[in-house]
């Protein structure tokens, strides 16, 4: 039987407009620290400020967005948020100081938030539902390949050019984006009665409860994984392995890449289980050998096991989210998931800075691959025994 079709013109556009957001997150990630101290004369609380506020307006942009997505419209949504991303990016150009430059900051994540949950949102409606695994695969590729090559470029132009050069180069990459979304045909979705919400606050408003549980399971992994994106570096100086570690996130991503394709396509004809649950098992083996790395070589293998982890329970979690709810809810579920996904990530690192000078970092991801180890059962309870009944359903509803 033949399968419906993956790479569609679609598919590539909202997966090339991710592409380019996420890699301005990254590339101005490991810059703007330095940025704010040369510039600003600014201090090492708020050098770090500067970078985890845009986590923190990232984390409004989706809380709200998933709200009013599919009342405003999923593609027009996607245009006011890389309307609001360009128009941020063109403030950096402005020096009013490091207040100016955090607010604006704040401003940017609000705006890749915005636009980051409407393409989550959108590529999630436009893949067959046969191939969703899968597709979330391929699409969260695009953010993976940020991952290595942000970095890179930041780093790269840092050294040898200006920064105002560096801003120019974002602000491009946020014109192509828009330029490319127009291109991009988002169908409307069928018209459904829905009872009136009732006026004043209910949870529901601003997330999916259905998402909820899968979503727990997000921000536990994601706040393990913090301790690695954040304090890689430290620790590497620390082992004398400072080298090596410059190529930790390429093999990170060289493993997802390599992997999610294959993964993917397992969840969808065999459910999310037989890919969680190793994934949990090689997530805390990852942490565990790096905890104990003392060779270069043993550095970058745990790079490539918390890749084959970590990196494909992010994409097979985010499919679980938006298989739970119905399309008129999967804005919802969408800004769910990268909000427990984005908390994990942003509020780790604070968190776990009281807990280093106690522990040290090898003892630090000792503890890490415990708690990826414990989560695996949560993942039982809240999901995992429940999959199976999931996966028919699913199933059933593709076939009628």
């Amino acid at each position: 039987m033949n399968q419906p079709k993956l790479w569609t013109k679609d598919f590539i556009i909202v997966s090339s407009v991710n592409f380019f957001l996420t890699l301005v997150f990254y590339l101005l990630l490991v810059i703007l620290a330095v940025y704010s101290v040369e510039e600003f004369d600014a201090s090492t609380s708020q050098a770090g400020l500067v970078t985890g506020i845009f986590i923190i307006g990232a984390l409004i942009g989706r809380l709200f967005t998933g709200r009013i997505i599919d009342s405003i419209g999923r593609k027009k949504m996607l245009f006011i948020g890389l309307s609001f991303f360009i128009l941020a990016t063109c403030l950096y150009f402005l020096n009013y100081g490091i207040t100016f430059l955090l607010i604006n900051r704040l401003l940017h994540g609000i705006s890749l938030g915005i636009a980051s949950t409407a393409t989550g949102t959108i590529v999630a409606q436009i893949i067959p539902l046969t191939r969703r695994g899968e597709g979330i695969g391929y699409y969260s590729m695009s953010s993976t390949l940020s991952t290595a090559i942000g970095p890179f470029i930041g780093l790269y132009m840092s050294q040898h050019t200006s920064f105002q050069m560096i801003f120019s180069f974002c602000l491009v990459l946020g014109v192509i984006s828009l330029i490319t979304a127009f291109f991009l045909y988002v169908p409307v979705l069928k018209a459904t009665t829905k009872p009136a919400e009732p006026k004043g606050f209910k949870l529901s408003h601003f997330v999916e409860p259905k998402a909820l549980p899968i979503a727990f399971i997000t921000l536990a992994v994601a706040f393990c994984y913090s301790s690695v994106l954040s304090f890689i570096n430290f620790y590497a100086t620390e082992i004398n392995l400072v080298s090596a570690a410059s190529f930790f996130f390429i093999v990170y991503a060289a493993a997802v890449l390599v992997s999610r394709p294959f993964t993917g396509r397992i969840m969808d004809r065999k459910g999310a289980n037989c890919i969680m649950y190793p994934a949990f098992i090689i997530f805390a083996a990852g942490m565990l050998l790096l905890s104990s790395a003392n060779h270069s070589i043993t550095l970058l293998a745990s790079g490539i096991l918390i890749g084959l982890g970590f990196g494909n329970m992010q994409s097979i979690t985010q499919a679980i989210a938006v298989k739970l709810t119905p399309p008129d809810r999967m804005g919802l579920a969408t800004s769910t998931f990268f909000i427990s996904l984005d908390a994990g990530l942003g509020f780790g690192p604070y968190l776990l800075g009281f807990i280093i000078p106690i522990t040290g970092y090898s003892a630090l991801y000792v503890m890490m691959g415990i708690v990826v180890l414990t989560t695996s059962v949560l993942y039982y309870f809240l999901h995992g025994k429940k999959e199976r009944a999931v996966w028919a359903s699913v199933k059933e509803s593709a076939s009628a």
